[in-house]
């Protein structure tokens, strides 16, 4: 813990950096603008964003919005695309360094990721100064910091969890883990039953010789597509309820969420049968079975405890300050507090053997930590460019976008590498801007919720559903995967993933699901 302390601190020091892109000055006045919203507020329910119905940014609170009095520069309209390299070097890395350089990759990640993370800080400092400081800063504080303690809570919460017994991996029974993790996402988010479900799965499959299949659809269904039916699910779909979208209308996705779970269960259960066949793998037996039980069974009160305070940041309202500028809310700092307190509670609480037996270690969180400050920071300036909207680099992309269709896989398209909760913001602000122009944010949800629901269902459906498709989709992936190989089980590479799975099984999927809903 105290390393991931003392590292968590280095990541906040390296964080002098920023894109080589624009060349014109800033003024010298602390900034004022900021991503619209990101994975993280949406997630854990960050401040209200009073954005216009057209996409525009609301007043910022800076000292130079009050010095200017009409506003201020929104650096995307003026960042190239190829101030992406450093987001791209970063995924590049994450994909081939495993591969071609494993034992250099094990022991310096950390390192590869402050160095993208600075070559994209420090120009891009120098070229914006107080603005770029204050994009740093704002997805740090603001979205960094909120993402590692929900995932470091829940992943200390969980690991407290112990299912004992003599559960053996057969297709029904995974089938079956399967189905309950699904369900479950929803209702605790797809984290939490990501972090939950996968070392019961995977303890199940120990004596099963393919077990690589198996942790891919895990992600794919646990971790992503069995988020869909309410805000907790998944960031987008809270950040959408934060802007008005009612809490149960996110139900309306059930069907094709019910699609995308019974299409992908069918091939999985079939898989496993094949592989289970096959193997002709007994599964070890000791003459002795033991029932099942759980261990740590208090830890449900502090994952109730971590949903119900994600829930809490999202509802109320206590008012607003600044730090270094950036504009924060007390009800998400009180919900930051109460999940290190329920992490503390669950490390204090439980008995050391029950975390031992359950394989806990601390380095899947660690890697979460050290590898997303370096994709956070990087890809500061493709979010920035994808929010300046028609003014930005990708104002064709978002020109093309009129048909349902074209809402759900363009959203889905840029939610596979990028924070999908600020992408589906986007979308639903141009949404409203095309068919309520004019409206305000309070007049015209509610229309679309209504009289343009197709358009709303294939923004949140493309956004929740392709978080899938890459590692970096979703948060719960890439930690899954961390918590899977760490337990001996092989995963594909960054690409290996992408092609070998992501394109056979998951893009098919997505493509029945446009012809028969959008």
């Amino acid at each position: 813990m105290k390393r991931f302390i003392l590292s968590l601190a280095a990541c906040l020091v390296v964080v002098s950096m920023a894109p080589a892109s624009a060349r014109a000055s800033a003024p010298p006045t602390a900034p004022a603008g900021s991503i619209a919203t990101n994975g993280l507020q949406g997630q854990v329910g960050g401040a209200h964003d009073p954005g216009s119905a057209t996409g525009e940014e609301p007043a910022a609170h800076g000292p130079s919005a009050v010095d200017a009095g009409h506003g201020h520069r929104n650096i995307g309209e003026v960042l190239p695309l190829w101030s992406c390299i450093p987001f791209a070097g970063m995924l590049l890395s994450i994909a081939l360094f495993p591969l071609l350089a494993p034992d250099f990759w094990h022991h310096h990640f950390g390192k590869v990721s402050a160095f993208w993370a600075a070559t994209l800080a420090i120009p891009f400092l120098l070229a914006f100064r107080g603005l770029a400081l204050y994009e740093i800063l704002h997805i740090i504080i603001v979205d960094y910091i909120p993402f590692i303690i929900l995932l470091w809570s829940l992943y200390t919460v969980s690991g407290g969890i112990l299912l004992r017994g003599s559960l053996r991996g057969t297709p029904l029974v995974n089938v079956i883990l399967l189905l309950i993790g699904t369900a479950l996402a929803s209702w605790m988010g797809t984290t939490g039953a990501a972090m939950l479900m996968i070392r019961p799965f995977l303890r199940a499959n120990a004596h099963r010789k393919d077990r690589t299949f198996m942790v891919v659809f895990f992600i794919f269904l646990v971790a992503n597509a069995g988020g869909s039916l309410t805000p907790l699910g998944d960031p987008p779909l809270f950040l959408g309820f934060l802007h008005g979208v009612s809490f149960f209308w996110t139900m309306k996705i059930l069907p094709h969420m019910l699609t995308v779970a019974g299409v992908l269960l069918t091939i999985y259960f079939f898989l496993d049968l094949r592989a289970f066949r096959k193997e002709k793998v007994e599964a070890p037996d000791d003459g002795v079975k033991e029932p099942l039980k759980l261990d740590g069974v208090h830890n449900f009160i502090f994952l109730a405890g971590i949903v119900g305070s994600v829930l809490m940041s999202g509802v109320v309202e206590w008012g607003h300050f600044q730090i270094f500028g950036i504009h924060m809310a007390y009800q998400d700092l009180a919900r930051d507090g109460l999940l290190v307190a329920m992490g503390i509670l669950s490390l204090v609480t439980t008995s050391i053997n029950v975390r031992e037996d359950n394989d806990f270690t601390w380095f899947p969180i660690l890697e979460v930590a050290y590898l997303f400050i370096g994709i956070f920071i990087t890809m500061i300036p493709c979010l920035l460019i994808l929010k300046a909207g028609l003014k930005g680099e990708l104002a064709f992309l978002i020109r093309s976008v009129s048909r349902p269709a074209h809402y759900f896989w363009v959203t889905g398209a840029l939610s596979s590498f990028l924070d999908n909760a600020p992408t589906y913001l986007t979308f639903f602000n141009t949404a409203l801007g095309s068919f309520f122009a004019g409206a305000t944010e309070a007049q015209a949800v509610p229309l679309l919720m209504t009289e343009k629901v197709l358009y709303l269902e294939a923004i949140s459906a493309g956004a929740v559903f392709f978080g899938a498709v890459s590692y970096i989709g979703n948060a719960p992936n890439f930690m899954v995967r961390s918590i899977a190989e760490e337990a001996g089980t092989p995963m594909p590479s960054f690409f290996g993933y992408i092609l070998r799975y992501s394109l056979v099984f998951l893009i098919p999927t997505f493509l029945l699901v446009t012809l028969i809903f959008f």
